[in-house]
C-alpha cells in the first residue's frame, strides 16, 4: 500500500496542540522521524495496520520524554521542531526502564588509537586536529581511558569527514542540516561527519566540531543516547556552548564502561571487564589470518556493515579495508565460534546465526528470550544462508539443496531443491553467502567468490580470489 494511504489510516493520531490536523507533508515528516530514528519499527509489508494506534502514541511519547517536551503522545508544533533539529544520524534505542545511561559495549582495552583520515574544509587540518583532540579529552578526563593520534597505518578509531554520495560510507548523509553524524560502536571504531555542514568553533554559527565529535566518540565508545536534553549523548544538538561539560548522565555512563579515574580504583576495573565475557566457542581458535583462511560465514548485517566470520572471530569490511578481528562474543554476547552460518533480515531487523542443530536470534547485538533453539525442519549443519529481497524470504543451503524459509510464514517446506535450478551457474558445498548493498548475491568456496546478477545467474569473468578482492590482501 502507498505510503500516502498509510498516512490517511494515522491521520487521526497526528493532531496538533490546537485540534488542528497537520497537513499532509507534516504527517509524513513525523512519520519518517519515528521510523529513521528508531521510535517505531519499519513497516513489514507498509499496510495501514502494521500500527496501532498505542504504537504512534507510545512511540510519541517516548521521543517527547527524550526531548524534554510534555508527553502527550500527539503531534505539535514544538514536537515537530524538535523532530527538525539537527541530530546524530544513530538510532535512539533508548533504555527503557530507567532514565539512566544506556551501554552498547565496551573496548578490552583502556589505550585506544585514532586516525583522521579527512577534515573539515571550514577549519582546515590544525582546527580539525584541536577539536577532535579536545573531544577526546572529555573522555579521558573522567575514566582511565587513553588516546592517542596516529597519522599513518591502522588505528582503533577512524574519523573521516563524508558527503552525500555512498562513497565511503554505508549510510550517505542527507546535505547541510538534519542528521550532523554517526558513528559505530565498540569495536568497529568508525566515525563520520557530514561534509555537507559549516563546521565552526568559537562560535554560534554553523556547527561546533567538538562538542558533535565528543558525542560520536560516546558512541564509538560504548554510549548509546541520553533521555537527558542537555546531556551530550542527547540524539539532538544543542548549539554552540563555550563552557561545555559533561553531563552527569554522560559521566556515570562512560565510568561504568571504564571505571573513575582514581588510583583506588583502577585494579578493580580494568581486569574484570575482561573476564566476564564467557568463552562460548567449543573449541579455541588463533586470530584469523584473513588472506589465508577461509569464511565460515558472512552477510550484511547491524548497522548496515559487512560482517565476515572465521573460527571466535567477527571482523568487518569497508571501503578503506578490513578492521582488525575481534571475538564473537564480544559483539554478540552467548554466541559461539564456528558459526555454520549468519543471515540479516532487513525484514524484521533480526539476525540469525546456525551451528550444528541450533539457532541463535539476535535483535542488533541482544540475544532474543527463549534463544538458542533446535532446528527442527531444517537439517543441522547447514552451509550457508543469505535473504533475497525480491521475495523476501530466507535461502538455506546445504550440500547440492537449499530451502526458502519466509520468517513471517507458517509454511515451510522440508523439501530441498537444487541450487542449480535456481542459482545458475553457482557452486554447491558452500562456505558462505549473502545479498550484499548493492542488491547482488555472493556465493564463498574455497579460494574464490562468485557474483550473480538480478536473474540469479552467475555474471561472466567469476569466479574472482575473495582474498585479494574483499579482503584487500
Amino acid at each position: 500500500m502507498p505510503w500516502f494511504m498509510l498516512l490517511f489510516q494515522v491521520h487521526a493520531f497526528l493532531w496538533s496542540a490546537k485540534g488542528a490536523a497537520l497537513n499532509g507533508v507534516e504527517e509524513e515528516e513525523a512519520l519518517d522521524y519515528l521510523l529513521q530514528f528508531g521510535y517505531l519499527q519499519k513497516p513489514l509489508e507498509q499496510f495501514s495496520n502494521d500500527f496501532t494506534q498505542e504504537e504512534i502514541k507510545d512511540a510519541l511519547r517516548s521521543f517527547q520524554l527524550a526531548s524534554g517536551l510534555p508527553v502527550t503522545g500527539q503531534v505539535d508544533a514544538a514536537t515537530l521542531g524538535k523532530m527538525r533539529q539537527p541530530r546524530c544520524g544513530v538510532e535512539d534505542p533508548f533504555n527503557e526502564r530507567t532514565l539512566k545511561y544506556l551501554l552498547l559495549g565496551r573496548w578490552r582495552k583502556r589505550h585506544l588509537t585514532y586516525r583522521i583520515y579527512s577534515y573539515s574544509d571550514d577549519l582546515g587540518v590544525a582546527g580539525t586536529r584541536t577539536a577532535i583532540q579536545t573531544a577526546f579529552r572529555y573522555w579521558s578526563d573522567v575514566t582511565h581511558l587513553t588516546f592517542q593520534e596516529v597519522r599513518t597505518g591502522r588505528a582503533d578509531l577512524r574519523l573521516s569527514f563524508h558527503g552525500s554520495t555512498p562513497w565511503g560510507c554505508s549510510r550517505p548523509f542527507d546535505g547541510p542540516g538534519h542528521v550532523l553524524a554517526h558513528a559505530d560502536i565498540p569495536e568497529l571504531g568508525t566515525v563520520h561527519f557530514d561534509s555537507a555542514e559549516h563546521w565552526t568553533e568559537g562560535t554560534p554559527h554553523g556547527v561546533n566540531l567538538r562538542i558533535i565529535a565528543a558525542h560520536e566518540i560516546g558512541h564509538a565508545l560504548g554510549l548509546g543516547h541520553s533521555r537527558h536534553p542537555s546531556a551530550l549523548m542527547a540524539p539532538s544538538y544543542s548549539g554552540y556552548r563555550p563552557h561545555f561539560r559533561l553531563h552527569r548522565d554522560d559521566i556515570a555512563g562512560i565510568q561504568a564502561l571504564y571505571g573513575k579515574k582514581t588510583l583506588s580504583t583502577m585494579a578493580t576495573v580494568t581486569s574484570p571487564a575482561h573476564t566476564t565475557v564467557p568463552s562460548v566457542s567449543l573449541r579455541p581458535s588463533k586470530v584469523p589470518n584473513l588472506c589465508k583462511d577461509g569464511l565460515d560465514a558472512m552477510m550484511l548485517g547491524p548497522y548496515d556493515k559487512t560482517y565476515a566470520f572465521r573460527g571466535d572471530y567477527v571482523w568487518t569490511v569497508t571501503d578503506f579495508g578490513i578492521n582488525p578481528p575481534l571475538k564473537i562474543s564480544a559483539l554478540w554476547k552467548g554466541l559461539p565460534g564456528w558459526l555454520d552460518a549468519a543471515v540479516h533480515s532487513p525484514r524484521t531487523g533480526r539476525t540469525y546465526f546456525f551451528k550444528g542443530a541450533k539457532l541463535w536470534r539476535y535483535r542488533g547485538f541482544k540475544l532474543d528470550a527463549g534463544y538458542p533453539k533446535p532446528l527442527t525442519r531444517i537439517p543441522a549443519k547447514i552451509d550457508a544462508a543469505l535473504y533475497w529481497p525480491g521475495n523476501k524470504k530466507i535461502f538455506i543451503f546445504k550440500g547440492t539443496g537449499y530451502w526458502q524459509w519466509d520468517e513471517l510464514g507458517t509454511h515451510f517446506s522440508t523439501l530441498s531443491r537444487k541450487i542449480s535450478t535456481l542459482f545458475t551457474g553457482a557452486p554447491s558445498y558452500l562456505d558462505a553467502a549473502f545479498t550484499w548493498e548493492n542488491g547482488k548475491v555472493y556465493f564463498f568456496k574455497g579460494k574464490n567468490y562468485w557474483r550473480l546478477n538480478d536473474q540469479l545467474r552467475v555474471e561472466k569473468g567469476y569466479p574472482l580470489n575473495t582474498a585479494e578482492r574483499w579482503m584487500h590482501c
